[in-house]
């Protein structure tokens, strides 16, 4: 039996969020840019609209589009990544609210210091944006290369602007 999956959307400042949890509450996805249809595809057959499953998830994201929260404590899952994959997604939800690390020192915080590009690679492919904080990895030089998220770069100016980092 495929696990069910809970879903619905909700308007934000970097467009409509689409928001998957697995039964148990966890967040398997948090993405935006996309149309319903797009994310359904990617939620999964089986999806359920179910805005009461996702409001724990939708509250604290309006918490921190406010300004009124600076982490997240809802459960994520993971699970349908590869352990590199899980290893970056984790690294990166581990730096700190306005902050920001390069994707070469979150390579050396999982222990492989010459995987910068596959770091990018597996940050490109975080089904759990804003959550897993993929914006606050930029480049060596400074830059907000990378980001391929709905608006790109300019979303991830405004999400570490938000966080009160000022980028170059």
């Amino acid at each position: 039996m495929e696990a069910r999956i809970f879903w619905d959307r909700s308007p934000s400042p970097i467009g409509t969020v689409f928001v998957a949890v697995n039964r148990h509450g966890a967040v398997v996805r948090l993405t935006y840019g996309l149309t319903q249809g797009e994310f359904l595809e990617e939620a999964g057959p089986g999806a359920v609209r179910d805005r009461e499953a996702v409001a724990p998830v939708f509250a604290q994201l309006a918490e921190y589009f406010a300004g009124e929260r600076r982490a997240f404590d809802v459960p994520v899952d993971l699970a349908g990544l590869t352990p590199f994959q899980r290893e970056v997604l984790s690294a990166t939800r581990a730096i700190p609210f306005g902050e920001v690390r390069t994707y070469g020192k979150v390579a050396a915080l999982i222990g492989r210091p010459r995987a910068s590009r596959a770091v990018g690679r597996a940050l490109s492919q975080n089904p759990i944006a804003v959550i897993v904080p993929c914006h606050r990895v930029i480049a060596s030089d400074g830059s907000l290369r990378g980001y391929t998220g709905a608006g790109g770069i300019a979303t991830k100016r405004f999400l570490l602007e938000l966080e009160g980092y000022r980028p170059a």
